[in-house]
């Protein structure tokens, strides 16, 4: 029997089930959501309802008042297989306004996200369970995060040391039936979520014919991850035309396949016409897609700093959705000189983070950050995480740090 691993994730839905009336959890498919509702304390008091179970979608489809209020609180999970019960959720809510009645939960597809926008606004609260940390795969969630720790203001000295990442935590990833597997059985497993979710989620919720040109397409961005965008590159690459580029990946973007970046600037409303990053939601996905199996020191792999930058991101993801799920990222770019992998902005702050993959670093490392904190007086800290094990305050703001701690 497989142990239960606790999720970080409870704690904001705790304050969340106290808040409003609809909790919404979405995410990646095969990142725990059921397992999350099936065993954590929260939900021991709510009625689980699968839409999975035919018997149970027959009822959604064809009573869906009944079956909304069968219990004082109910937990509906698969809900995108039913959009038209959303309409029914909205009225019972419109009735009755106790918070942590009813949860949601779902694969991020389009439907699901498209009725809940449309009947659950001001009504629901949306959180995204993210694929495993390193912290939850090594019971480290007793301790407060140090990225928290440090957006928050509470860092103490000294900075403890870290240990290195190694080349199976980034080609695993964080997705939970992989973490227990051997290297084959693992890559296996990817090649099983693939054509599930190629032949499943694609194919009958976003109406895409050409499961080729998509397959082409997400192979194709898996490539770039960590990468600023060029969808006309892309869209050549791939021999489709530039809009059917661009909507695979959104599609592929709004089912939590890949994660965007948007660019850090001073005009906030200038990130929406400036190319994004585009990544891969889990490194060992990623690693699938891009066909890389090994990470080791003595290996010649091109995409294994950007890689590294995938793990890191999905880690940092996951401790901000669970203790600041209003912190946005982004990364700060001036074309053709500084740029600096990832920024962190928390109310009216900001960490910056550049991401090595290599055991040692230089000053010459140090350079796209010092120009960052020079121009952004908001700044709390410029960190330089890499793969080694020694951390060293280098400024008042600058750090280099392990990225075991970065992300502990």
């Amino acid at each position: 029997m497989t142990t239960y691993i606790p999720r970080e994730l409870h704690r904001v839905v705790k304050s969340a089930l106290d808040t409003m009336p609809v909790v919404v959890i979405t995410g990646m498919r095969q990142t725990g959501k059921t397992t999350f509702l099936q065993n954590d304390p929260l939900f021991k008091e709510y009625r689980y309802v699968s839409l999975d179970d035919f018997a149970s979608l027959q009822t959604a489809l064809a009573q869906p008042a009944e079956l909304v209020s069968s219990a004082d609180r109910i937990c509906i999970d698969e809900v995108q297989k039913a959009p038209e019960l959303l309409s029914e959720v909205k009225r019972d809510v419109d009735r009755n306004r106790k918070p942590g009645r009813i949860m949601l939960s779902g694969s991020a597809n389009f439907s699901l996200l498209k009725g809940i926008s449309e009947s659950l606004a001001g009504r629901a609260v949306y959180l995204t369970l993210q694929p495993f940390s390193r912290r939850e795969l090594n019971a480290g969630t007793q301790k407060n995060p140090f990225l928290v720790d440090l957006l928050t203001g509470k860092t103490e000295a000294p900075l403890p040391d870290g240990v290195r990442i190694e080349p199976h935590e980034i080609l695993r990833g964080g997705m939970p039936p992989v973490k227990d597997f051997s290297e084959d059985a693992a890559s296996l497993w990817f090649r099983g979520f693939e054509q599930t979710y190629l032949e499943r989620d694609i194919r009958d919720f976003a109406r895409v014919d050409d499961i080729l040109g998509f397959r082409t397409i997400i192979k194709f961005s898996a490539l770039r991850t960590g990468q600023i965008m060029n969808f006309s590159q892309l869209a050549r690459d791939a021999r489709l035309s530039l809009t059917t580029a661009m909507r695979y990946v959104r599609l592929a973007e709004t089912s939590f396949l890949f994660r965007r970046l948007a660019p850090f600037l001073r005009n906030r409303t200038s990130r929406l016409i400036k190319s994004p990053k585009l990544y891969v939601t889990d490194s060992g996905l990623a690693c699938y897609l891009a066909g890389v199996d090994s990470l080791g020191d003595g290996d010649e792999e091109p995409l294994r700093g950007v890689l590294l930058e995938t793990y890191a991101l999905q880690n940092i993801a996951s401790i901000l959705e669970a203790y600041l799920p209003g912190a946005q990222l982004a990364f700060w770019h001036i074309q053709g000189r500084r740029e600096v992998d990832l920024v962190i902005e928390y109310k009216k702050s900001c960490v910056a983070i550049e991401i090595k993959s290599s055991s040692r670093w230089s000053h010459s490392d140090l350079a796209s950050l010092n120009v960052f904190l020079q121009k952004t007086p908001s700044c709390r800290a410029a960190i330089l995480a890499y793969n080694g094990t020694q951390s060293s305050r280098l400024g008042p703001k600058l750090w280099a740090l392990p990225m075991s701690v970065l992300i502990s």
